[in-house]
């Protein structure tokens, strides 16, 4: 049975652009795994404790950060719903980066996540694009790319929707058509992931 761990940390239950690409990509991912499963952490909706001196000492002895990584190293796929804030990731999916990764358990490049795929869906009000004036304002792809491919030697891919605040910002009003077809191009890519995905994996 294949089973994908999906994660979401948007603020907004409603109206977000990374919950909605997120869930375009779990029902192109259950439409080639009806029989799959499905683990979902919604980390705005139950946020993760930060990391404390007990529980990082503790490592996988500790029962949440046991239990979370369990959770990663069963999973055959991991999807994350990352929008951009302040520049960088929410802060609860931080937490759960470092609640779930654990140097000496699941870590390196022979660790239980080495080579796994994981795929990003990289939301943001703006653009930051390579050539973008705010190109090097991008600290969420950068991280994420770093953390998982260097911490626990995962596979990383991204979708990045962009310019999600042009319909609801005045001074972005001529940026809509680029926004609205960052958006068709995100839901597509979702699909066409996940079948991907999917795909390898019945292979």
């Amino acid at each position: 049975m294949t089973t994908l761990l999906h994660l979401d940390s948007a603020v907004f239950p409603q109206g977000s652009t990374s919950r909605d690409v997120t869930a375009a990509f779990v029902t192109a991912w259950r439409e080639q795994h009806p029989e799959g499963r499905v683990v979902y952490r919604d980390l705005a909706a139950e946020p993760l404790p930060h990391l404390n001196a007990s529980s990082a000492a503790a490592g996988a002895e500790d029962a949440l950060r046991g239990e979370l990584a369990a959770e990663l190293a069963d999973a055959d796929a991991v999807l994350i719903g990352a929008p951009m804030y302040n520049f960088s990731i929410p802060s609860t999916l931080k937490a759960w980066l470092d609640q779930v990764i654990i140097v000496g358990h699941n870590s390196g490049p022979d660790g239980p996540v080495a080579g796994k795929p994981v795929t990003i869906v990289a939301s943001r009000g703006g653009s930051y694009a390579p050539g973008t004036p705010r190109e090097d304002f991008e600290f969420v792809q950068n991280y994420l790319e770093k953390v998982l491919t260097g911490m626990l030697g995962a596979e990383v891919d991204f979708i990045v929707p962009e310019l999600t605040l042009a319909h609801s910002q005045p001074s972005m009003a001529e940026l809509i058509p680029l926004a609205d077809a960052s958006r068709a191009q995100a839901f597509t890519d979702a699909t066409e992931k996940a079948k991907a995905l999917a795909a390898r994996f019945a292979a």
